[in-house]
């Protein structure tokens, strides 16, 4: 892994999971499974990776957790961390337990890690490219609704780091409050004239003249939204020629794989990758019995 990733990522793994299990299983249980099998009939296996050019994992700690809420006596062993890089035909799990419990555990267990391996596994390849410049890859708030934890925690397995968990985070004026305040200047007028001190105020940008009022009014941070690579070049100039290195600078909109390394020779801070949390391909994972 890239950097240490924090343990406030597993707080809300609870409410995940049991909202996940509950909805699996439905009112009456897994129905063909209990048809077929005893209370006291054993099973175990391993998950495996199915992924031709291998992957980044992520989501094996949520699958531990998936199998240990449905039933506490189930074996669970680890044979991969997350963030690990992980090649086709590797096991990253071995379990042993109730055949009825790993049943309940089999789909949930994998959309998770299919979901967030996926995740883990593209923001590896943008951080690949953008540390080459030193510059940090985030994703944004465009993740699915009450996944947003785990989402996050992916990208940090990736290489990663973390844009606002939510919107209390941090001051991030967009075009609405723009256009809704009259302009950049009075937005951050009004909001710098209301909070701390300590918090900084990040603007996101899309003209010259949007830029020009983001500079004079000294925003700690600025988006640059949207703008192709000669106008992020003269937009980076002007801001360091007036606000020097203390101005954070990201870019974000439209940003590929493709387009990165370019963008990054511009001379900003931050990438902002809506992609890595909306358009993630899943990875393909198994489980097998043995």
């Amino acid at each position: 892994m890239r950097n240490n990733i924090p343990e406030i990522y597993t707080e809300g793994y609870d409410d995940i999971v049991k909202r996940a299990i509950a909805e699996d299983i439905g009112a009456y249980g897994d129905i063909t499974s209990e048809y077929i099998f005893e209370e006291d009939n054993s099973s175990r296996g391993f998950i495996i990776c199915k992924e031709t050019d291998g992957a980044v994992l992520c989501g094996i700690k949520l699958a531990e957790y998936v199998f240990k809420t449905i039933d506490p006596s189930v074996a669970f062993k680890m044979l991969k961390n997350d963030g690990d890089k992980i090649k086709n035909r590797e096991k990253v799990c071995a379990f042993q337990g109730k055949t009825l419990s790993v049943l309940k555990s089999e789909r949930i267990s994998l959309n998770f890690i299919s979901h967030l391996s996926g995740i883990a596994t593209l923001t590896r390849k943008f951080a690949d490219i953008a540390s080459r410049y030193g510059v940090k890859v985030t994703e944004t708030r465009k993740t699915l609704p009450n996944l947003r934890l785990p989402e996050k925690y992916a990208v940090r397995c990736g290489g990663g780091f973390n844009h606002r968990f939510s919107l209390s985070d941090g001051v991030v004026i967009k075009d609405n409050h723009i256009l809704a305040a009259g302009g950049v200047s009075e937005a951050i007028e009004k909001i710098r004239s209301r909070v701390p001190h300590t918090l900084k105020i990040e603007v996101e940008v899309k003209t010259k003249e949007e830029l020009r009022h983001a500079i004079k009014s000294k925003a700690d941070i600025i988006m640059l939204d949207n703008m192709n690579n000669e106008e992020l070049k003269e937009s980076v100039k002007k801001i360091r020629e007036n606000l020097g290195k203390a101005c954070i600078i990201e870019a974000s909109g439209g940003i590929t794989l493709e387009t990165l390394e370019e963008i990054c020779k511009t001379g900003i801070d931050i990438v902002s990758v809506g992609t890595l949390t909306n358009s993630a391909k899943a990875v393909d994972f198994s489980l097998n019995f043995e």
